[in-house]
């Protein structure tokens, strides 16, 4: 009998995503991956912090790509996003001349760059569309325009709330 919240059939843990990782390593590579597809992020993403996250040791690029069997231009690119956010770190390897890299595991620092990178740019991008919005509106067809007027309206409340709390929330997150 399956569980009420399971909602999908799961991929048993002993087929490995990949055939570079271990079971394990696959599981938490799966998880990353569903939930970077849940905030609208490439699977790449998922994969990188999802290997890093589990793994007991800092990974090289190399490392990172031979492992998860990505191309080195979309590990690279994922590990920059992951570095950005806050996500992914460098850290040192006095045996290698090559960076290495580990998962930031704080959950505020993770939602804190996420917001920084992912929304806040996505808020300000907001306001010239609703500008744009709201010129379109006012010119749309008379049988029309008082309903879209007042969503136009609506929409700057929602960017106006959005706007003011984000910086309380990384604020917050932050401490």
């Amino acid at each position: 009998m399956a569980l009420a919240t399971e909602i999908a059939p799961r991929r048993p843990s002993s087929v490995p995503l990949l055939a570079g990782l271990s079971p394990l390593e696959s599981e938490a590579v799966d998880l990353f991956v569903g939930l970077a597809q849940v905030v609208g992020l490439p699977k790449s993403i998922g994969q990188i912090y999802g290997l890093l996250y589990i793994s007991t040791v800092p990974l090289s690029l190399d490392d990172i790509v031979e492992r998860l069997d990505i191309s080195k231009g979309s590990a690279s690119q994922g590990l920059k996003f992951l570095r950005s956010t806050g996500a992914v770190r460098a850290c040192d390897d006095h045996d290698s001349r090559c960076d290495h890299y580990e998962a930031e595991t704080g959950l505020r620092a993770l939602a804190s760059g996420f917001l920084k990178e992912q929304i806040e740019p996505r808020l300000e991008s907001g306001e010239g569309r609703l500008a744009r919005l709201k010129r379109l509106a006012v010119a749309a067809p008379a049988a029309e325009r008082d309903h879209v007027v007042q969503r136009v309206k609506q929409l700057e409340t929602w960017h106006s709330r959005a706007a003011g709390l984000l910086p309380l929330l990384i604020r917050f997150l932050g401490k």
